[in-house]
């Protein structure tokens, strides 16, 4: 499946998002989930540093579990502005929602990270992961990795 215009207008919204987390001292991701019709029903940024599971990804995919039914999730998009891990690919599908759209891959977030202990990648696709479950998730990434990249700009590696 091709991205939308949606797709796109949420994927700027998610970077501009993680550059906001990244301004704000925490590492440079966002996501959001966003229903069907175009609502915004969760986002936001990483807070990995005081709680090493407190990914973007999974922040929004709690607080998205919590207000909404799993058949409004199974209707639901995750942006994120990096693929998710292999941990928020696994709360992605718990919770039911039944999309991801990615910017930035988990192998260039690598390329830019490296060995840098903040960041230890898991070199595991998140298309790997949802395609060991029993329901289909659909995936769209990557996607605008040079926009992504501009959040991770001298960060990595201080």
């Amino acid at each position: 499946m091709t991205a939308t215009a949606q797709d796109h207008e949420f994927l700027t919204r998610v970077l501009a998002l993680a550059q906001r987390s990244r301004d704000e001292g925490h590492h440079p991701f966002a996501a959001m989930v966003v229903a069907a019709n175009g609502t915004v029903i969760a986002e936001a940024m990483n807070a990995s540093s005081s709680d090493r599971t407190a990914h973007a990804e999974m922040n929004a995919l709690r607080m998205a579990s919590q207000r909404h039914s799993p058949e409004q999730l199974a209707t639901a998009t995750l942006y994120a502005n990096a693929e998710p891990c292999a941990m928020c690919a696994g709360g992605t599908y718990w919770s039911g929602v039944g999309r991801v759209v990615y910017a930035m891959s988990e192998a260039s977030l690598l390329a830019l990270t490296g060995s840098d202990p903040e960041n230890p990648t898991l070199s595991l696709p998140c298309r790997e992961v949802f395609a060991r479950g029993q329901r289909p998730t659909e995936v769209i990434g990557p996607m605008r990795e040079d926009e992504a990249r501009l959040a991770h700009a001298g960060f990595w590696h201080k």
